[in-house]
């Protein structure tokens, strides 16, 4: 549906359009979820997510969404933790495979070859290829439609000293990811 506004110098058309069309480029993140033990059987998953917020300074609060049948919703409410890894560039490949695949059949740490790591403050495992990582303890769960929004306390963050000092190569959804994902959302 198009309509159309009057101002002094003409007329501007605006058009409807799908409304992430203007919320992207977001960032994406590898969020890791369940238990891991290399010796042991493991419940550990790895979800590519790109709708995560701060949400409070203070007390610390990250919202990161996640739809209501991946597996890593069900280990996030059965665990109360998880850990936001911030991936570079050249873990694309390996960004795309965690967001298509689910925990349910692969252990997608086995079929990437990304290594987990013993996390500081909670019991599920970091990614090491990742250059930062926030550490949350959940503090609650809201329905918001097709996704749950994980609300979680940060009681850890810190991130390779590299990230630090050098120009970070940070992985921003762009393109035509959205229509992908929600690709049922888009009409034209």
């Amino acid at each position: 549906m198009n309509f159309y506004t009057q101002n002094n110098k003409g007329v501007l058309m605006y058009k409807d359009t799908e409304y992430l069309e203007f919320l992207w480029p977001m960032r994406h993140y590898l969020l890791s979820c369940g238990r891991y033990d290399v010796n042991e059987e493991t419940d550990a998953d790895i979800v590519a997510v790109s709708f995560c917020m701060p949400v409070s300074k203070q007390p610390p609060l990250i919202g990161c969404a996640i739809g209501k049948d991946f597996y890593s919703n069900e280990l996030i409410k059965k665990h109360k933790e998880f850990i936001i890894n911030v991936p570079e560039q050249k873990l694309i490949k390996e960004i795309y495979y965690c967001g298509f695949h689910s925990g349910r059949d692969v252990d997608k740490f086995k079929e990437t070859g990304l290594t987990a790591f013993k996390a500081r403050q909670v019991q599920v495992p970091g990614i090491k290829e990742c250059i930062a990582f926030i550490e949350c303890r959940l503090v609650n769960v809201f329905d918001t439609g097709d996704k749950d929004l994980f609300i979680g306390e940060v009681v850890e963050s810190y991130a390779a000293e590299k990230a630090l000092q050098d120009k970070k190569d940070i992985v921003f959804a762009s393109g035509d990811f959205p229509k992908k994902v929600y690709g049922n959302r888009f009409t034209s």
